[in-house]
């Protein structure tokens, strides 16, 4: 599989890095990195990640039944829980203002296979911060490595999009609170 879809955005430090979501699959997996630049705090963009427990932010017609995403911050959203779905995820971990991670809950992974997933926000400044993504898999068979290959390629396109969005909300509101 290509290395520019297994990492998009990421550091070489953020791609090394090792995310709790890395132990809740047993056996081999395939790991994902996608991150991006936040010019925005990052306690906003947090918020912002956390509206991904109301709409999946990415593409809206495909994912979201055609409703479109919240362009404002719901009230309650970041008050996520452990067994809480977001997105394919049973919320395992949750470190407020910081990220939480999940595996995928049982009709997900019947579609996908197993999965896991950890997101990020680490600050850079007082005024913007890294938003990160990682995905992991295991092999679904009797497909194995072109399933793999597949879901890369699908989550590429999805989750680009999904934080392109996260990101220019964040910086939105961002720049109407500077003013």
């Amino acid at each position: 599989m290509l290395e520019r879809v297994r990492n998009w955005g990421g550091t070489a430090a953020e791609v090394d890095r090792r995310y709790p979501c890395e132990d809740y699959l047993d056996g081999p997996v395939e790991r994902l990195t996608r991150a991006v630049t936040v010019r925005a705090p990052a306690a906003l963009t947090y918020r912002w990640l956390c509206q991904t427990s109301v709409a999946p932010y990415a593409y809206d017609w495909l994912d979201n039944w055609g409703r479109r995403s919240p362009r404002e911050l719901t009230p309650g959203a970041d008050e996520l829980r452990i067994g809480q779905r977001v997105m394919v995820f049973e919320l395992r971990e949750i470190e407020p203002g910081r990220g939480f991670s999940g595996r995928s809950f049982a009709a997900a992974e019947r579609l996908f296979g197993p999965n896991a997933g950890t997101y990020a926000v680490e600050p850079l400044d007082a005024t913007s911060c890294r938003l990160l993504c990682r995905l992991v898999f295991g092999p679904r068979r009797p497909f194995g490595r072109r399933w793999a290959t597949l879901l890369a390629y699908g989550d590429l396109i999805m989750m680009r999009k999904q934080l392109l969005t996260l990101k220019a909300l964040a910086e939105r509101d961002a720049r109407q609170a500077q003013a």
